[in-house]
């Protein structure tokens, strides 16, 4: 377990100033963290750079490489990023290539976040969909350019598919005339192509990344090795919040491979000479821990104070005609208290990166997801400009949000354990399972309690919905644009507060709670857990009222026409009001998340106290779909990735400590769980949002009412407890 990460040092000044700093520019005005690229469904994102000089290598092998500015953690980004290139480009699929960006927010910064390079909150295709087809489209003229000046003829002349330039006789590639035409003239406006000329786009493409993953020539951080490297593993405390106050490195300096110990903010770091020497030399140490500022409650505490926040004026997130008025003359009314625990992240690369501390800067190799911050809280440790900490981006097996880390705590500790020998040796910092597991930023636990009245027909007739939990922007540099005044952080009521059903009486009220354990989005945010709630309340609701529950939905979302063709086609799909057999039961879920709106129907089995989910269907729309199988593969994972969380997984504490510690206490999905899985893309014309976190939302709720379906009562938190009686 960690102790609480400060991030009070890395203002939000701090960070733009310092992205300013490394890119030789004055940055006025604020920039946009994850949650706010939904705005891109109106504004669309800033306009970006498209120098083909900037975004691609071509090599005389006739390879074409883009630079990537965003991180590949699984979701497939290198892939449509590339895409989107080689289709305006004209390239052949085959010669395509890719490779990270390095850390430069000037020319490689996340168009939704303002001068921030920074992969996350399902932006990638989002803001890049036209950046990335004007680099493209750019290197595609210029090279016509250089042909037409090398053959002298007019561009309009030459002939350009995959790859190949031909005037007649005469042919080049792309290698051949690679050093002319990257001498030409940057276009300042392009044209690009028109849907019905796209050959790329729209089709099942292979994966860039997939041959090296399989063969095991991909490089993950894990990877690094550097000449003379030593390999530090930091001894946490046990308790969030408590510090060293003695140690005894005796016995740990005995240990054959140890080098060296040392002290950091963090807890006490072993250097040895391989990672098992630094791990048995950690737990040799002798510490003595301070918990005077450490928290002690246990989970059950937490949640009775959190109910005790209930009866404490909150913070108001939606406040529509009179909840309060009209619950008073409902027919019938609804009563429920939902809980969600803790989670951990639990990515199958646990946290680790590499540092070489040099007198004029610092090198970094890293699974980096926020490069900008890190590169920020690395030169302020070290006493270095942001631009003298180079970062080189390596694949990240899995992140799930623990990667992009406002505190950059692992950085952070990175930076620190370099600096504690002063740089003499590159450093690798790995973190365990079990550091991972109790190291904390877990998505936060949640308590949310509604009171919904109906109509004698059934209409929702007033909704009152309070929210408790920490927030997760409060502290962090994106405050000023995710925590309104008043204190609410609008992560923690999305889902709720911006719900696509039409509800006219609707009071939302969120109360913030705090505690040392720091909290972090989590794959998909807060509607890992809004959407549940609303779902499930919903799926009850019409079964109160009477109501086939698709029905139900779609009167309540019939002013979106988006929104109902999803819900149709994944009640279609699934055969929905087919009969199931007894302790069987068929389920909807609809949420709306990122711009992208997910429709999943399950079909369960219940027999012994357990659900074996069978069948997934999934609906979705995303806009253009750039790559159909990457969009199949991100809903099937999402599915993969939810089920331990809606069956079994939670990070509990008991008098302050964390009680999990490893994949036997907290076990991802095996591959005898997974069900059959359907996705069905809906055909658009409307811009690409995305799907890395829009899949997972409506995977619990789906399973949740299919249960509820096969035992007649519906299950009110997560993971789903069966022995739960109201």
């Amino acid at each position: 377990m960690t102790v609480t990460v400060s991030v009070a040092s890395l203002s939000r000044r701090s960070l733009v100033k310092g992205a300013a700093a490394g890119a030789g520019l004055f940055v006025i005005g604020a920039f946009l963290p994850f949650t706010r690229a939904r705005a891109a469904e109106t504004d669309g994102p800033a306009p970006g750079i498209f120098d083909p000089n900037v975004f691609l290598k071509i090599a005389p092998d006739n390879t074409v490489t883009v630079l990537c500015k965003h991180f590949e953690m699984g979701q497939g980004v290198t892939t449509g990023l590339t895409t989107l290139v080689a289709e305006e480009l004209d390239a052949d699929w085959a010669q395509m290539r890719f490779a990270f960006a390095p850390a430069n927010a000037a020319l490689y910064n996340n168009l939704l976040f303002g001068p921030v390079q920074a992969t996350g909150g399902t932006t990638s295709m989002m803001e890049a969909w036209t950046q990335m087809r004007q680099v493209g489209a750019a290197a595609r003229q210029m090279f016509l350019a250089a042909a037409a000046s090398r053959w002298k003829v007019a561009p309009a002349e030459i002939r350009l598919e995959k790859g190949v330039l031909r005037h007649g006789e005469a042919s080049a590639t792309f290698g051949e005339l690679a050093a002319l035409a990257m001498t030409m003239p940057v276009p300042k406006e392009v044209e690009l192509k028109a849907p019905g000329d796209w050959k790329l786009i729209g089709s099942r493409l292979p994966r860039l990344d997939t041959p090296a993953k399989t063969t095991g020539q991909a490089n993950f951080a894990l990877d690094t090795r550097r000449p003379g490297m030593l390999t530090v593993a930091v001894r946490h405390a046990d308790r969030f919040g408590a510090s060293v106050s003695s140690f005894d490195a005796s016995k740990a300096l005995k240990v054959p491979g140890v080098i060296e110990v040392r002290q950091l903010p963090s807890g006490v770091a072993v250097y040895a000479t391989n990672s098992w020497a630094a791990m048995e030399g950690r737990k040799a140490l002798e510490i003595g821990w301070d918990n005077t500022k450490a928290d002690l409650r246990s989970t059950d505490e937490l949640f009775d104070d959190y109910r005790k926040s209930m009866a404490r004026p909150g913070l108001t997130a939606v406040e529509r005609g009179s909840a309060a008025n009209t619950l008073r003359q409902a027919a019938r009314t609804l009563e429920a208290e939902f809980t969600f625990p803790y989670l951990a992240h639990a990515p199958m690369e646990p946290l680790n990166c590499t540092m070489e501390l040099r007198p004029d800067g610092a090198e970094i190799w890293s699974g980096c997801q926020l490069q900008t911050i890190d590169q920020v809280v690395a030169a302020q440790i070290l006493g270095f400009k942001p631009e003298q900490v180079t970062i080189n981006t390596l694949l990240g097996g899995g992140s799930f949000g623990r990667r992009g880390n406002p505190a950059a705590d692992w950085t952070r500790e990175l930076a620190h354990a370099a600096k504690a020998i002063n740089g003499r040796a590159p450093v690798h910092l790995i973190w365990t399972r079990e550091d991972d597991i109790k190291g904390g930023f877990y998505r936060p636990m949640v308590l949310h309690r509604i009171r919904v009245g109906l109509t004698a027909g059934g209409a929702i007739w007033g909704w009152e919905h309070h929210l408790a939990s920490k927030p997760i922007f409060t502290g962090t540099p994106f405050e000023a644009t995710s925590v309104n005044k008043e204190g609410l952080d609008i992560t923690s009521v999305e889902g709720v507060a911006d719900t696509p059903y039409a509800i006219p009486d609707f009071h939302v009220v969120q109360h913030n709670v705090d505690s040392p354990a720091p909290v972090l989005w989590w794959r998909s945010i807060g509607h890992t857990h809004t959407a549940f709630v609303m779902e499930t309340v919903i799926d009850e609701l019409a079964t109160i009222a009477g109501i086939d529950p698709v029905a139900f939905r779609l009167d309540l979302l019939k002013d979106d026409a988006r929104n109902v063709a999803v819900v149709k086609l994944a009640a279609e799909q699934a055969d929905w009001g087919k009969a199931m057999p007894k302790g069987k039961g068929r389920g909807i879920a609809f949420h709306k998340s990122f711009g992208t709106r997910v429709a999943m129907v399950a079909e369960v089995t219940v027999e012994d106290q357990a659900v074996k989910v069978e069948r997934m269907v999934a609906a979705i729309d995303v806009g253009i779909a750039v790559n159909p199988d990457v969009l199949t593969a991100q809903i099937e994972g999402a599915i993969g990735f939810a089920l331990s969380m809606v069956l079994r997984n939670r990070i509990t504490l008991k008098d302050g400590m964390v009680e999990q510690s490893n994949f036997d206490d907290y076990e991802p999905t095996r591959m005898r769980e997974m069900p059959r899985v359907e996705v069905h893309i809906v055909k658009s014309t409307q811009a690409p949002t995305g799907i890395g976190e829009p899949g997972l939302p409506p995977v619990a709720p789906a399973i949740g009412n299919a249960v509820a379906a096969a035992i007649g009562r519906h299950l009110r938190g997560l993971p789903l407890d069966l022995s739960q009686t109201t």
